[in-house]
């Protein structure tokens, strides 16, 4: 099947919630997401609203949420990017030096892996980022939980390079997450390795 990558709009939130319910199922979702199916499926339909109307093309473009849609209206897969600046409060690991955007909540469900799904969600995202302006957006980063073989291994072969920094996993006492970043090209900023 072909996907066309496009961000969610506001009146989705019931496939946002559905995705993102299919995504806190999968087996290695404990290595992949802060959340849980347990706390996510409770939480009420005024949530996701908000979720979808912020993470869509009329939000406040602090989030964007793109998905991988088939031809016949099923989404395939999907991936948020928060938008980071030195000013901003962090959210998670280390306040960020220059302008970045963050992905998270990366989910392509088992029947679409290995197609290049997770390759156009990615390139999507990471051309998006480098539109951002005032100031240029000039790194994106990521985190993946150590053990997660899967997804750092996909990471490294899109580009994005282990800066050293490490965080401990909220709740968990001795797991780990590593972060990623891949640097606007041209751009001599970073914060890690990568630099």
């Amino acid at each position: 099947m072909d996907y066309s990558i496009r961000v969610i709009r506001a009146a989705e939130w019931e496939k946002t919630r559905e995705i993102r319910l299919a995504a806190l199922r999968d087996p290695i979702a404990h290595l992949a997401f802060l959340d849980t199916y347990e706390a996510a499926v409770e939480r009420p339909d005024a949530f996701w609203q908000e979720r979808a109307e912020g993470a869509s093309e009329s939000g406040d473009g602090s989030v964007r949420q793109l998905v991988a849609e088939g031809t016949d209206g099923s989404w395939a897969g999907t991936i948020s990017l928060l938008v980071e600046r030195p000013s901003d409060e962090v959210r998670f690991g280390d306040a960020p030096k220059v302008d970045q955007t963050h992905i998270v909540a990366v989910y392509v469900r088992p029947e679409a892996r290995g197609t290049g799904v997770i390759d156009a969600l990615f390139r999507a995202g990471v051309e998006w980022s480098w539109t951002l302006t005032e100031p240029e957006v000039t790194r994106v980063r990521l985190y993946v939980h150590e053990e997660n073989a899967r997804a750092a291994a996909f990471y490294r072969r899109f580009g994005f390079v282990a800066t050293g920094e490490r965080v401990p996993v909220p709740g968990h006492d001795t797991a780990m997450e590593d972060e990623y970043e891949l640097l606007r090209p041209g751009s001599a900023t970073g914060s890690g390795a990568g630099a």
